[in-house]
């Protein structure tokens, strides 16, 4: 006999849904794992992922490098909270700063040092929040079509819960044509869309001098692989009816973004939702900035009042929040059937 969900299925009537992941989503695996909050302040300041504590960190030991000398004017003592400005600040002014291009590139090496040396601590071998997202995913998989999982981090803990949760020796990147040299066969998986690239991509030993996209206002990404990626990300996005946005505030700074969100509502001539997994104050920022965007949800409203997400906790819990909250919509035999959304919720 065939069931309801069977019916959305054949009809293709579930809603399609894209995830999109910025520095904030990993910083959430890191604080949800300090279990005494009143020592979280002083870990997460020197341990956080988010790009302003990065930045400060970095910003404050570039002053004791030789290659920050000629611009050591600009050095603040408790560091500088936005360091994509600044490099871009510098590469636009490259005929006035003695060496401009070994001190950005300095910078970014530290930035990627900064970031490994959080991760490479054995606490990230206790994160779990992206493997209990992709497990509520499996879940929910007869009432919500995921097409992909666009991440703009550079680090790997989300694609070594794609491995593990899906069954899969490696990410469905779309880097091709890089990703046929290991990879002949269609992945049926979720897209993972690395819009940046990545330190690392799993699961392709043979392909390791894929560069980054650096840190910067004036982000290129015409040159392959990541024509390829955007383009990928460009198409799902133009399907879909949601878009989850978790641990990203969509700055600015990162222009190229915001016009690819531009350009997906302009190719399905038609709003999606945004729904902003973040604090509702930051949500109503985004909705304040990007007014164009109709259909912007904060926490409370994906949720309804009952669900009250204001900025008044030390930690930002909102991605474990909201994980709670849909796994409060699934019948026991399916919690009972994951491995870690039931260690959150339990």
């Amino acid at each position: 006999m065939i069931n309801f969900f069977d019916i959305l299925k054949m009809l293709d009537l579930r809603p399609k849904i894209v995830y999109l992941f910025g520095a904030g989503a990993t910083h959430a695996e890191l604080s949800n794992i300090v279990k005494e909050k009143e020592v979280a302040p002083k870990f997460l300041k020197d341990n956080g992922l988010l790009m302003a504590e990065v930045s400060r960190r970095v910003t404050k030991k570039a002053k004791s490098q030789n290659f920050f000398k000629s611009i050591k004017m600009f050095s603040v003592p408790q560091g500088s909270s936005n360091i994509e400005l600044l490099i871009s600040l510098i590469e636009n002014n490259a005929n006035k700063i003695l060496q401009s291009s070994k001190i950005t590139s300095g910078l970014k090496k530290l930035v990627r040092k900064d970031i490994e040396r959080v991760l490479k601590n054995n606490l990230s071998k206790n994160f779990y929040l992206y493997k209990a997202l992709l497990e509520l995913d499996k879940a929910n998989k007869d009432t919500e079509e995921i097409l992909g999982y666009i991440s703009l981090n550079y680090d790997t803990v989300l694609d070594q819960a794609y491995c593990e949760i899906l069954s899969s020796k490696k990410p469905n990147y779309c880097i091709s044509p890089l990703e046929k040299v290991t990879h002949k066969t269609k992945n049926s998986n979720p897209f993972l869309l690395k819009l940046h690239g990545s330190f690392r991509w799993v699961g392709y030993s043979k392909i390791t001098k894929i560069p980054i996209i650096p840190l910067g206002v004036n982000k290129n990404y015409l040159q392959l692989p990541y024509s390829f990626i955007w383009g990928y990300a460009h198409e799902i996005l133009k399907k879909c009816d949601i878009l989850r946005i978790i641990g990203c505030s969509l700055n600015q700074n990162d222009s190229q973004l915001i016009d690819l969100l531009f350009k997906a509502h302009l190719h399905k001539k038609d709003s999606f939702e945004i729904h902003v997994i973040d604090f509702d104050e930051n949500g109503q920022r985004i909705k304040g900035d990007y007014e164009f965007f109709p259909k912007i949800k904060t926490f409370s409203e994906i949720f309804g009042s009952k669900y009250d997400n204001s900025n008044t906790k030390i930690i930002n819990e909102s991605f474990q929040n909201w994980l709670k909250y849909k796994a409060a919509e699934l019948s026991e035999d399916k919690i009972n059937e994951t491995k870690y959304l039931k260690k959150l919720i339990k």
